[in-house]
């Protein structure tokens, strides 16, 4: 019985908080590892141990007595959750892939070995590695690993901006001549059973590479949006995924799906699904890692994602400015309770759902203004 089953949760944050919420109407079980006391998810569960999911012991520890281990972001002790695959406990996704996937240099070139286009891009230790490739600039640096919601990228214009660079292992990017950028949330099961989410219209911070709102579905040509979802859907069974994943992608000035990178989790692309799909991306994982029929992955409504970033004017009259937001019909407010405060960290989202989406953008700038 499902209630019976212990499960795990790598990473106390906003995803791992959601994932508890749809494991509740499953009755099961869960534990939660996070090296913060203060984590979204300690106050869900009476289950929250207090370690570092990147230490050998502390997930060694913590995986000891559980059934299935999930994660809620890829920067995990891989050693470890091999060691307890060995012990009998379930590991998805398994750890094999979160260490491909974890570096971004490896996760591309695993990619390029399935012959999924991707951008390209050169392995850099450091600024000494990239002063002999000026002339590979412009281009976008990234961090190989650990970097997440647009901290650890940075494009380098010239030779001129190479001082400010990371001074760490990195991939530089060819820059790439984007129209949009898309992603879809893919799930795939034990059973090989493949499941695609309709893709979704991503639109960033020009500065911070942020996620700023998301529209679902994308609005673009059939064409390209069946070759993203025949993408997703390749990567997912060259990864004998078990799981969800989330894949970014560019469509180019000349309409051609390029990969951009890879989520092996709940994504930030996938937070509509809660209020807009028949199946959540949080519910879609759990049927996935327990062996269950993957859900209807079905549209409803059309919707748009706004994220809510920390901002000095944000903690003023917050209350207030929430009850504005929640008279508007279609709204729906998710609230993370992070601790402390940090400028341009997301500390919520909101998701509107209504029938067409110029009403729906309308509806967004409003909650725009309100929030501001």
């Amino acid at each position: 019985m499902l209630e019976n089953l212990k499960v795990g949760i790598l990473g106390g944050g906003q995803l791992g908080g959601m994932l508890i919420r749809h494991a509740v109407d499953f009755g099961l079980s869960i534990s939660v590892l996070d090296k913060d006391a203060n984590a979204p998810c300690a106050r869900y569960t009476n289950s929250f141990f207090l370690g570092d999911p990147k230490s050998y012991d502390d997930v060694l520890a913590f995986g000891k007595g559980l059934d299935v281990i999930t994660i809620e972001m890829e920067a995990v002790n891989i050693d470890a959750l091999l060691e307890l695959e060995q012990q009998g406990v379930k590991v998805c996704p398994s750890p094999s892939i979160i260490k491909t996937i974890q570096d971004k240099y490896t996760q591309k070139q695993f990619l390029l070995s399935h012959n999924i286009p991707v951008v390209p891009g050169i392995a850099v230790d450091g600024k000494e590695d990239l002063l002999q490739l000026e002339n590979k600039l412009p281009g976008c640096l990234k961090k190989r690993r650990d970097g997440y919601d647009g901290y650890g990228v940075m494009v380098l214009k010239s030779a001129a901006d190479i001082e400010k660079a990371f001074d760490a292992p990195s991939v530089l990017e060819e820059l790439v001549d984007i129209k949009h950028e898309i992603a879809v949330i893919v799930g795939r099961n034990e059973h090989g059973e493949i499941k695609c989410y309709d893709a979704v219209k991503m639109i960033f911070s020009g500065e911070k590479f942020v996620l700023e709102f998301q529209e679902a579905p994308a609005q673009l040509e059939t064409n390209i949006l069946q070759e993203a979802t025949k993408l997703a859907e390749k990567i997912a069974d060259a990864l004998q995924l078990v799981g969800i994943l989330a894949v970014e992608m560019f469509v180019t000035k000349d309409n051609q799906v390029i990969v951009n990178e890879l989520a092996p989790r709940p994504h930030n692309s996938g937070h509509h699904t809660i209020e807009a799909s028949t199946t959540s991306q949080y519910e879609q994982l759990l049927r996935a890692i327990l062996g269950l029929p993957l859900g209807d992955t079905t549209l409803h409504l059309p919707s748009l994602m706004m994220n809510i970033l920390e901002t000095e004017g944000l903690s003023t009259n917050r209350q207030e400015k929430f009850k504005q937001v929640l008279s508007i019909p279609g709204a729906h407010i998710h609230w993370y309770g992070k601790k402390g405060n940090r400028l341009g960290r997301k500390v919520g989202h909101i998701t509107i759902t209504d029938t067409t989406m110029d009403s729906i953008v309308a509806k967004a700038e409003t909650i725009r203004k309100i929030l501001n």
